[in-house]
């Protein structure tokens, strides 16, 4: 039993480290349970069981993508990164396929328990996990056309952000909530890319054969120019929604402060890409995504109480 429990310890701490990504996922999920509170004009805490729900199903999901990647890349990661939990026999696709499913039953009981209709919107966020596991069933044309695949994946963020939200505007009863949350929305979308090209980006030492990175696609100064215009392009989605709940001169600090600083990590890399200096990317988009959910969530509605 220790030796089972120690090998899900190591997957976890490769593949979907909790101390990371918990605290990610629940500022993402308490600020959009507590955004859609605050465009509702409420200024009350949300309560316990609605973020709780939010964030365990948010968690749930984000370890799902995990896992279809974990089957999507398997015969590339066999070939080039042998290293990886799955290749080296640590875990295998079918015990990683029986604990997908038990979250999927945790996400519908946690569903029916708090609000029955919000079956809709986990359905729909299956259906497009499931797409996306499957490649959209068009794999190939995908792969050849890397900015397409990465904004496809994307959209799995908003609609994760979508269901987060509806278990307080859902419940509450108060669809006209809905029509405000596309600019929040835009910031789960845009931050995604935050992440996932911040990821990716690499000095050329540290680059893997096999490895498809940005900064392989298209060259490191270019990545870097990207990565920073979808940072403004976040920050602007971000300023709009902030706008909607009137928060948004602290926004906009915050998001002066945060660019600042990945700016300077941006000249620092262009001038000296040191291995190992790529991580930082991923290192301030983390930092850039947590600040920013805090401010637009948290921040504004303890600042109303």
């Amino acid at each position: 039993m220790l030796r089972h429990l120690q090998r899900w310890w190591i997957y976890q701490r490769e593949r979907f480290p909790l101390l990371a990504h918990g605290p990610l996922v629940a500022a993402f999920s308490f600020s959009a349970v507590a955004y859609s509170s605050l465009l509702r004009g409420i200024t009350e805490l949300p309560s316990l069981s609605t973020w709780l729900v939010a964030f365990f199903t948010a968690l749930a999901f984000f370890m799902q993508l995990r896992i279809a990647d974990e089957f999507k890349d398997y015969e590339e990661d066999c070939s080039y990164r042998p290293y990886r939990p799955v290749p080296r026999g640590l875990v295998t696709l079918r015990e990683l396929g029986i604990v997908g499913i038990l979250l999927a039953i945790l996400q519908l009981t946690l569903a029916l328990w708090l609000f029955p209709p919000l079956l809709i919107f986990l359905g729909l966020t299956w259906s497009y996990l499931a797409l996306m596991s499957r490649e959209f069933f068009v794999s190939e044309w995908l792969k050849a056309r890397p900015v397409t695949y990465m904004w496809s994946h994307m959209l799995i963020m908003p609609l994760i952000d979508l269901y987060a939200s509806a278990c307080d505007w859902l419940v509450a009863g108060d669809g006209h909530a809905v029509r405000g949350l596309v600019w929040f929305l835009a910031v789960s979308f845009f931050n995604g890319m935050v992440i996932e090209i911040g990821r990716k980006i690499r000095a050329p030492e540290d680059e893997e054969p096999g490895v498809e990175t940005y900064s392989v696609l298209w060259g490191c100064r270019k990545a870097v120019r990207i990565w920073l215009a979808v940072l403004l392009v976040t920050a602007i989605c971000a300023a709009i929604a902030a706008w909607q709940i009137d928060f948004l001169i602290p926004v906009a600090v915050v998001l002066v402060v945060l660019f600042g600083v990945a700016l300077v990590v941006a000249k620092q890399f262009l001038a000296h890409p040191l291995t190992g200096a790529g991580k930082r990317f991923e290192v301030v988009a983390g930092v850039w995504t947590l600040g920013m959910y805090l401010s637009l969530g948290a921040g504004p509605l303890l600042w109303s109480m």
